[in-house]
Order: structure tokens, then C-alpha cells, then sequence
């Protein structure tokens, strides 16, 4: 019988579409993320695998793996994945982009709203210290109305985020490798800056760009140190966008006004440091941690796996 292998718990729409199209499905139910040598052990019978982008699936993985016919990726990005070396080896790799869009924008924006008016800050102090009482300068936040958000990367997730946040009132810059078109620019009311620029005129910089060889400490401590002194870095793209290092200094100096990750850079490890100020919201990666996205992406990766099982094309294949 068909085998497919998924490499932690996923929705049950998943398993249950797999199962109808009469394919052996068996999951990963361990605490924690799954480890390399039991994926290692498991793939080694596996004609499918169901995997997500905190399990790296390398070269000795894939080489662990004589039957295995497609490798499909629940999220949109892939970098935990060698896609190279699968389609050396006639192993097309899918992710499942777009629908997790709404997700992460809404959540980019509530942490702007969250950095602005210190939601956490003070739910935290509630259940510590307490409220003291209401006086008029007691707890100030800023109003994100009127204030310029920066967008590095306007993707599918960017564009959204430069809809709600102009909805809101922001005026929206962004940068990106290329350039949308003047007509492009108009309908979702947004002004190119070139990516220095950005970084010195915004208020609140959100990252919703995928990791690069270029991406990959694109904010060091030279660009933060370029930051206002009251603005604000959001990451919900990749962790390793950020040199954590640099950004803990530059917060702990004040040298910015404060930062929102979802994402970091040795996920799933994060420096507790950053735990102990008051100028950051951290948050577990829940970008697209919503039952609709969650449910649509795992429809995408079983219908995937069952295109495959039928002998067609499987959809948004990143390795073609």
C-alpha cells in the first residue's frame, strides 16, 4: 500500500483526504519537533512525505528515501528543505502559498498595534504590579494613524499588509528587488523608497520577505543604527533577516524604539534577553497559526499527495 509520512500532527483534513483516496498514512506523534534519525528511520519506507519548515529534510534524509516520489512542504517558504538535491533526484518539492495572506498580515498589524500601545507591556503589569490608577500621563502609547510604515518585501503578505495599515490610516513605503509598476503602486497606495531610505524615514519597519543569500542579515547593526530612534522593527518573514545580536544591543541601548519577532534567527531558540525587555513583543511563529489558514494548507499538501498518487502534476512545485 502507498505510504505517506507526515512529520508531525497535522489537521485532521488532511488525514482524512488522504485516507479517503485510500493511501496508509502514519504521523509523527512524539513530543516536540520530530528528530533527524527517526525522520531518517521513517522515510526509508515513505512514498510520500508531509513535512514542515521546522524539520529539515537534507541530503541524507532524501538519500534515506528510495521511494519517495514528492516532498510536500506545509508553509509557504522551503529553506528548510535541499530542493536542489531532490530534483536531482526526480523528487519535485510543493509548499502551500497564498493562503496563508490574511493570516500573517493581520497578524503583522497587530503587533504594530501592540508595539504602539503596549498591550502586552501592560497586560503584564496588571498581573504583577498592578494599575495604579488612571492619570494623564500614566502608560503613553502613540496612535499609528498619520505614522509611515516601511514594508521590505510586498509579496502576496506585503500587499496585504500595505492594505490593512493604509486602512488604518499609515502612509505605506516599501522596498523590493523590483519595482511594482506605477499602476500597481496607485491601487494599493503605496510609494516606493530604495531600501536606505526606508529604514531612515520609517516609523514602524515590517519584514515580510522571504530569506535569501541577500536577505540574510539584511538588518545588521549599520542599518539599525540608520533606524529612528523611536521607531520599530516588526519580523514575521524569516529570523535570520535580523542579526538578533546587533538588534538585542540596539534595544537594550534604546538605540531604536522597539521591536515585534514572530520568527528568529536559530529558531526554535530564542535569546533570553530579549525576554526581559520591555520594548519587545515575542510571539512563537503563529504568522499564519489560524484554523482557516492552517486548514487550507493542509488541504493543499494532501491534495498534493493524492495529484501524485493519481499519476498528475502536483501544485506549486518550487524545484520544477
Amino acid at each position: 500500500m502507498t505510504k505517506v509520512y507526515l512529520s508531525a500532527q497535522f489537521p485532521e483534513v488532511a488525514l482524512t483526504k488522504l485516507r479517503d483516496n485510500g493511501l496508509d498514512v502514519e504521523s509523527y506523534t512524539g513530543a516536540g519537533l520530530i528528530s533527524h534519525a527517526e525522520l531518517l528511520s521513517k522515510v526509508a519506507t515513505a512514498d510520500y512525505l508531509i513535512t514542515t519548515l521546522s524539520t529539515m529534510v537534507d541530503q541524507e534524509i532524501i538519500d534515506a528515501a528510495p521511494k519517495l516520489k514528492l516532498i510536500a512542504n506545509f508553509g509557504a517558504g522551503f529553506n528548510n528543505i535541499d530542493s536542489a538535491y531532490a530534483k536531482s533526484k526526480g523528487i519535485p518539492v510543493t509548499n502551500t502559498p497564498k493562503v496563508s495572506t490574511n493570516a500573517v498580515a493581520e497578524l503583522t498589524i497587530s503587533l504594530i498595534l501592540d508595539l504602539s500601545h503596549r498591550v502586552i507591556e501592560g497586560d503584564q503589569q496588571m498581573r504583577t504590579t498592578g494599575f495604579p490608577g488612571w492619570a494623564p500621563l500614566y502608560f503613553l502609547g502613540h496612535e499609528i494613524a498619520g505614522k509611515t510604515l516601511g514594508i521590505v518585501g510586498l509579496g502576496n503578505i506585503g500587499q496585504e499588509v500595505a492594505r490593512k495599515a493604509t486602512a488604518l490610516g499609515m502612509t505605506v513605503t516599501y522596498f523590493t528587488p523590483h519595482q511594482l509598476s506605477p499602476e500597481a503602486e496607485q491601487q494599493l497606495n503605496v510609494t516606493y523608497q530604495p531600501f536606505d531610505a526606508l529604514v531612515k524615514s520609517s516609523d514602524f519597519i515590517s519584514i515580510n520577505a522571504p530569506l535569501t543569500p541577500e536577505t540574510k542579515h539584511q538588518f545588521d547593526a549599520a542599518v539599525l543604527g540608520e533606524m529612528k530612534a523611536t521607531a520599530c522593527l516588526i519580523n514575521v518573514g524569516r529570523g535570520p533577516i535580523i542579526d538578533e545580536t546587533a538588534l538585542l544591543k540596539a534595544l537594550q541601548n534604546n538605540e531604536i524604539g522597539g521591536a515585534a519577532l514572530d520568527v528568529y534567527e536559530n529558531e526554535p531558540n530564542v535569546d533570553q534577553a530579549f525576554t526581559q525587555l520591555k520594548n519587545v513583543v515575542l510571539t512563537p511563529h503563529i504568522g499564519n497559526a489560524t484554523v482557516e489558514a492552517r486548514n487550507a494548507m493542509a488541504d493543499i499538501v494532501a491534495s498534493n499527495v493524492v495529484l501524485m498518487a493519481q499519476g498528475q502534476t502536483p501544485k506549486y512545485v518550487v524545484n520544477a
